[in-house]
């Protein structure tokens, strides 16, 4: 139905986010959107959403780890980066064993077989980067076996990948298909409950590696597809000062913890700074072809914090 004058509603904003705290008061209205009509639809688990995403831009606005993020970008995927941290924490607890294997340091890995669920996955991006920076291992000194595919499909793994047929990456561990593994903050939980880390103090390390480079490593980020953006600036700007609101807000929900730091909405020192290393790391890494411009991309939303 149109409106007086003949003019129709606004299409609704399709807007995939994960189920967390600071993201509940827009589901649920607390934090309304207000002008804009935004569809929150249900996904769990959330990685299938990000592949339909950088593959079929399935949504107007959706969660996107950094590093499917990075591949999108470096592929020319018309998707523009919203300066939010939604998921973030540090990862040197996230390189683990059996705990009846013997004692092994993540420098011991060279020539070894590791296990991700897949290499294009953002908490194996920020492994792989401290294990270069802290112990010189380099992403080529060991092979990684995957359960799954990157997201974005134009990218081709590297020589020392290779793909099991395992489901889990705990089973690559558990058949000794692989001496230690990459396990996200959500599977440490579950699948890796009980799995040792290499790093003997790993809280102690992370803490250590933020006050090194003043920032916390941010997993999800948030995006928007570049014909949303250009077409919708206004309801794009709405949408993001609810989010930073509702950031706000539950602000208190959040202890001091890397994890808890690392939400964030709105440019800052800390944000740029994350990027540049997780752009650094990545090409390191060979999972880009060419530097990230932090610089470029600050500027394609720079309005929003204005």
């Amino acid at each position: 139905m149109s409106r007086p004058g003949g003019t129709h509603p606004a299409a609704p904003l399709t807007v995939l986010l994960g189920d967390y705290p600071h993201t509940r008061p827009l589901k649920d209205g607390t934090v309304p959107v207000d002008g804009v009509d935004c569809r929150y639809p249900a996904c769990s688990p959330l990685p299938p959403a990000f592949a339909r995403m950088v593959r079929d831009l399935a949504h107007d606005i959706c969660e996107m780890p950094m590093a499917t993020y990075l591949q999108a970008r470096d592929a020319g995927i018309p998707v523009t980066l919203l300066p939010a941290v939604l998921v973030g924490s540090t990862h040197h607890r996230s390189l683990t064993r059996l705990p009846e294997t013997p004692q092994l340091g993540p420098g011991d890995l060279v020539g070894r077989r590791v296990g991700v669920r897949a290499y294009g996955q953002t908490t194996g991006l920020w492994v792989r980067g401290w294990l270069q920076e802290e112990y010189g291992v380099k992403s080529s000194d060991i092979t990684w076996v995957t359960t799954e595919d990157v997201h974005v499909a134009q990218y081709v793994n590297p020589p020392y990948v290779e793909r099991s047929r395992a489901e889990r990456v705990v089973d690559l561990l558990r058949t000794h298909d692989v001496t230690a593994a990459v396990l996200g903050p959500k599977a440490i939980g579950g699948q890796g409950a009980g799995l040792v880390p290499l790093v003997a103090d790993a809280e102690s390390a992370g803490q250590a590696w933020t006050d090194r480079h003043g920032t916390v490593p941010a997993n999800h980020l948030l995006v928007v597809r570049d014909d949303v953006l250009r077409n919708r600036p206004d309801a794009v700007l709405t949408f993001y000062r609810a989010l930073k609101k509702s950031i706000e807000t539950t602000a208190g929900e959040r202890d001091d913890s890397p994890a808890g730091r690392a939400v964030t909405a709105g440019w800052s020192a800390s944000l740029t700074a994350c990027l540049e290393i997780a752009g650094r790391y990545a090409l390191e890494q060979g999972l880009i072809t060419a530097p990230v411009d932090v610089a470029a991309i600050e500027a394609e939303t720079a309005f929003l914090d204005k």
